[in-house]
């Protein structure tokens, strides 16, 4: 039988209908469960609501909202009578929403909140189209008063749900007939990218796209019926979005909490889910958090974390060499590696095992006592990161994909992970690595990165010739990624095309190795890599407040405001030192991958402003927002 989302859905609450398929909190922060039967019966519900207003097949809904509960029920509902939503979250500007609900014609919107609602209205006459608001929570006065001026029908979710009960006791079995006459190849959704390099483009993707990756992704990122994950991601974006599909394939549930520190750690304890997917910045935070705090205890304590984590990373990369953990380029010899690391690793093991026990304990304490791993995507997982952690027993397996491929192409199995790569392509999608001439180039050499198979995109919505560009005749999705193989068809990633840096002398140069080295200096919060035509590269750096405030105090840098702080020649000396110490040939950069000059920038980036939504760089942003500070470095 060919499935969509919603048969999907049906085909798990058949056979787990009492099982918990959500957990939200409710007024007093208390997780409150939804069976799969509530959940299903919920966006049916929903679904003959819409019916009942007049949305039709293939329709096109905004659907404007952070992760919630509601977001789910509403997406299978509107799905299950074949309508496509196009979604967005609550911090998209208000350029956004007009050029995303005005390209694709949205007659109907479904809004977050009241704050969501009044930005809708603010675009009214950007979105002549608009005629119809749903809100997930009630309308207070002010917005109801506002639509009613601007001539749009205002209904709340729990008003839909009500027509929708109402719709099916006069029309039995209507909308259950809607959702059977679902086609896997019927659009799904309408997903805008997030404009890191420019105007956002629409990314249509099947019920097929979605489904077919959960051929495989279902054995390497498994589930128990019972068990959860923890959503932390905004749910329009397509990473989050397949995640949920994957936990509502193995009957398990979605428990929703946000990427803040204090409400995350204390949301893993009361869940006590299995997984984790987040954005690597998420698990940069908890390591940064779990630095800062050993820092702040000191003393022995200090020592002791700084000891163990030291003896941790050791034998764990004495562990992956001796048991093929690692990306191999070419043939090892296993049998060296066995006879130069046994020792020191055989002396090690009762040391980590040690450190594990009175350190790293605590650390996978704050994670709960099901977890099993965090599922990094959406960007670069630092390897300083996926180290310590690894050397800490937590495991993070790290995943990619773009919008464009619904999204997954790899990610590591969780019982078999190997360090440095994000595993091999998925079962069904076929991959290639090319040179300019779009030649494969031999296993170990960099290329671009191609894609075929289910997962990839219809294209970009009302632009052929766009698509054009980026899959060709044959199918190949051109990634923009720059990738290798490893011997067993693992890949490594290197950097993305668009962000390769040319530099006067003809070198290209990939930024993100550079940042993330220095990003590993407790310094550092952010580094951005400058350079494109110029003799020599740059960086604009945010250095991490809390830590530099620490550093003045104890070495009795006096200053007054934090901005006079980063221009004491002190400070300056001591970034010069951290920079000059990571990006060295001893760890493996080139003359010409050196940074010359860099400029410590006060404010940290923000979404809508540097970021993305998912807290991409929006380079091109970049290169706008401080031309003039970029421009100072090289005319110094």
């Amino acid at each position: 039988m060919e499935k969509t989302i919603p048969k999907l859905v049906r085909e798990t609450t058949l056979a787990y209908p009492e099982h918990t398929a959500q957990l939200a909190k409710d007024k007093d922060g208390n997780f409150k469960s939804i069976s799969y039967q509530d959940l299903l019966q919920t966006a049916l519900d929903f679904g003959a609501g819409l019916l009942s207003m007049g949305i039709k097949r293939e329709e096109h809904i905004g659907l404007i909202s952070d992760n919630r509960k509601e977001w789910l029920q509403a997406d299978i509902g509107l799905l299950s009578i074949g309508a496509i939503d196009v979604p967005r979250g609550n911090d998209a500007t208000e350029n956004d929403l007009k050029f995303i609900l005005s390209t694709a014609e949205c007659k109907l919107v479904i809004a977050d909140n009241n704050t969501q609602v009044r930005k809708l209205l603010s675009l009214k006459e950007n979105l002549p189209l608009l005629s119809q608001i749903i809100c997930f929570d009630e309308f207070d006065e002010n917005s109801l008063k506002a639509t009613e001026e601007k001539g749009i029908k205002a209904t709340s979710f729990s008003q839909v749900l009500e027509s929708g009960k109402k719709y099916r006791e006069a029309n039995p079995k209507k909308v259950e007939e809607e959702l059977e006459k679902g086609d896997e190849n019927d659009l799904a959704t309408l997903i805008f990218t997030s404009g890191t390099t420019g105007e956002p483009k629409g990314v249509m993707l099947t019920h097929k796209n979605f489904i077919s990756q959960l051929d495989e992704v279902d054995e390497r990122i498994y589930l128990n019926p019972g068990e959860s994950i923890l959503c932390v991601l905004p749910i329009w974006h397509v990473f989050q979005r397949a995640c949920e599909y994957v936990v509502l394939s193995q009957a398990a549930s979605l428990a929703y909490s946000k990427p803040v520190g204090s409400i995350l750690l204390k949301d893993l304890i009361a869940v006590n889910p299995v997984y984790l997917p987040a954005v690597p910045r998420v698990f940069e935070a908890l390591y940064d958090g779990i630095n800062r705090a050993m820092r702040k205890t000191g003393g022995i304590v200090f020592y002791l974390f700084r000891f163990f984590t030291y003896v941790s990373k050791l034998q764990c990369r004495f562990s992956r060499s001796m048991f093929q953990k690692n990306a191999k380029i070419k043939q090892q010899h296993v049998v060296l590696y066995w006879l130069g690391f046994f020792i020191p690793w055989l002396f090690l093991t009762p040391l980590k095992m040690l450190g594990s026990k009175l350190v790293f304990s605590k650390v996978r304490a704050k994670m709960g006592t099901k977890f099993r791993a965090g599922v990094s995507g959406g960007g670069a997982l630092p390897p300083s990161i996926d180290e310590f952690f690894w050397a800490a027993g937590v495991k993070i397996v790290e995943g990619y994909g773009l919008t464009e491929t619904s999204p997954i192409v790899a990610v590591r199995p969780v019982d078999n992970p190997t360090f440095g790569t994000i595993g091999s392509a998925i079962r069904g999608l076929e991959v290639r690595v090319v040179d300019e001439d779009g030649n494969d180039v031999p296993q170990g050499k960099k290329g671009v990165l191609l894609v075929r198979g289910p997962t990839v995109m219809q294209g970009y919505y009302k632009k052929p010739e766009l698509t054009a560009k980026v899959i060709d005749k044959d199918g190949w999705f051109n990634t923009g990624d720059i990738a290798l193989f490893t011997i067993d068809r693992q890949i490594i990633l290197r950097g993305r095309m668009k962000d390769t840096i040319v530099l006067r002398g003809g070198e290209n140069v990939e930024p993100l190795p550079i940042e993330m080295k220095i990003s590993e200096s407790r310094f550092v919060s952010q580094t951005i890599v400058v350079g494109q035509d110029e003799k020599m590269l740059t960086a604009l750096i945010i250095p991490s407040k809390d830590e530099l405030l620490v550093y003045a105090r104890e070495n009795y840098v006096a200053y007054k405001e934090y901005s006079d702080l980063l221009t004491k020649k002190e400070i300056i000396k001591l970034f010069e030192s951290e920079v000059q110490t990571l990006v060295s040939s001893k760890n493996g950069f080139k003359p010409f991958e050196r940074i010359s000059k860099f400029t410590l920038l006060e404010k940290p980036f923000e979404v809508g402003v540097e970021l993305s939504a998912k807290q991409e760089i929006m380079r091109y942003k970049i290169a706008e927002i401080y031309e003039k500070q970029i421009k100072a470095m090289y005319e110094e």
